[in-house]
């Protein structure tokens, strides 16, 4: 699970499995598998850092891949 805040700051934790996207409307917007939006005051790339970190922790393999420009 990673900790997100909501835009009037409450904490929340979030399984980073079921994030399908991450958009950036301005604000940032996590979409779910389920197709549940959650709109957090967190930065995107805050928010990767946070799935990497977990990821690291569970001994699976990065998910943050470097962008082909």
């Amino acid at each position: 699970m990673i900790k997100v805040s909501r835009l009037d700051g409450t904490e929340y934790y979030v399984n980073p499995h079921q994030i399908e996207c991450i958009e950036i409307r301005p604000d940032t917007t996590l979409v779910m598998l389920s197709g549940k939006k959650h709109i957090v005051r967190d930065e995107a790339d805050d928010v990767l850092e946070k799935i990497e970190a977990c990821h690291k922790r569970s001994g699976l393999p990065s998910v943050v891949q470097p962008a082909s420009l």
